[in-house]
């Protein structure tokens, strides 16, 4: 049945969850899956779901072998992108390739809030090891900016 999930202020009628209910690798975010889990939804190949990092805050530092979909829709910060670091404005669009280290930070005043569409069935996301992060540590800019 086609419908309407009303906004009000960047919250949804939908659950407002924590981003993730285990580990450490990250800070002061949360998440709403807008489509792709609710009745009716079972046909969608795909989840839109909202994420909000407050001021200070990052997502964990992963990748997985789905690709993502990101389109900035709140505030600005700041992505870790493999071995490089890009700053992210109000509507930027980001493509999140396979097996893509990323990590996002909202650096400025205001929650960085985005949509991120993903396929209904994905792998888990993996979490860097030892040799990955001083991989990544060879990048002034990403070591500066790496949270763990």
């Amino acid at each position: 049945m086609a419908k309407i999930i009303r906004a009000r202020n960047f919250r949804w009628d939908v659950p407002l969850k924590e981003y993730k209910t285990e580990g450490t690798g990250f800070r002061d975010i949360t998440r709403q899956t807008l489509l792709g889990e609710g009745e009716g939804e079972e046909r969608l190949n795909f989840l839109t779901r909202y994420f909000e990092v407050q001021p200070g805050g990052y997502s964990s530092l992963e990748h997985h072998e789905h690709p993502h979909a990101v389109l900035i829709i709140r505030g600005g910060g700041e992505v870790i992108l493999q071995d490089r670091v890009e700053p992210l404005h109000l509507h930027d669009c980001v493509y999140i390739s396979p097996h893509t280290w990323h990590q996002f930070h909202a650096t400025g005043q205001e929650p960085l809030g985005f949509l991120c569409i993903v396929d209904r069935e994905r792998d888990r996301p993996r979490l860097p090891d030892t040799d990955d992060l001083e991989t990544m540590r060879e990048q002034p800019e990403v070591a500066r900016r790496l949270r763990v």
